[in-house]
């Protein structure tokens, strides 16, 4: 009688096994696709980048998603201080949007882009950005307002020094000299 039990609970037990196994749908293989979202995700950030014990460039953003390849997005903005042999804040770069492209080392910015220079009182507009820290450049090819205290001009495309002290334009569509 026991080893009736014992049998007719093993024949259960396999044959509850094998309609398990055998109910198995087929396998949708896009679920098997690579995660390619962000690994990374940080907040409240500020990464400092120094020269000879003094800072250069002070970045900020309030959340920054970092990718597989060592890309990097700010989401929700960026803000890059740029600071000058004394170690005083002479330009600041604002966009709503930034990216990090870590193969070319290069920063975009997006949306509403702000440039300003401090000291000269310079403030430059665009709807993107790049700033190449390996060759201390900021360029756009789109269109760009340029206000200064006695005039503003406007144009197509622009590069500058990272600290927005000196500029070109690639084409001049307009310059409002300030009468005050």
């Amino acid at each position: 009688m026991g080893a009736i039990r014992f049998l007719c609970t093993w024949m259960g037990a396999v044959l509850l096994l094998g309609s398990l196994f055998s109910c198995r749908e087929d396998l949708d293989k896009s679920q098997l696709k690579n995660y390619e979202g962000p690994y990374r995700i940080s907040h409240n950030i500020e990464l400092l980048h120094s020269d000879s014990a003094l800072v250069r460039t002070k970045l900020m953003a309030a959340k920054q998603l970092e990718y597989l390849n060592q890309d990097t997005e700010f989401p929700e903005g960026i803000v890059i201080h740029f600071f000058d042999k004394e170690g005083t804040l002479s330009t600041t770069i604002r966009a709503d949007r930034g990216y990090y492209d870590r193969k070319n080392n290069l920063y975009r910015g997006e949306g509403d882009v702000q440039v300003e220079n401090l000291q000269k009182e310079q403030k430059l507009s665009s709807e993107e950005l790049f700033w190449d820290p390996g060759k201390e450049k900021i360029y756009t090819e789109k269109f760009v307002t340029v206000e200064e205290p006695d005039r503003i001009i406007k144009g197509t495309g622009m590069e500058a020094d990272e600290g927005f002290n000196e500029y070109t334009f690639n084409k001049v569509t307009g310059v409002i000299n300030n009468a005050l």
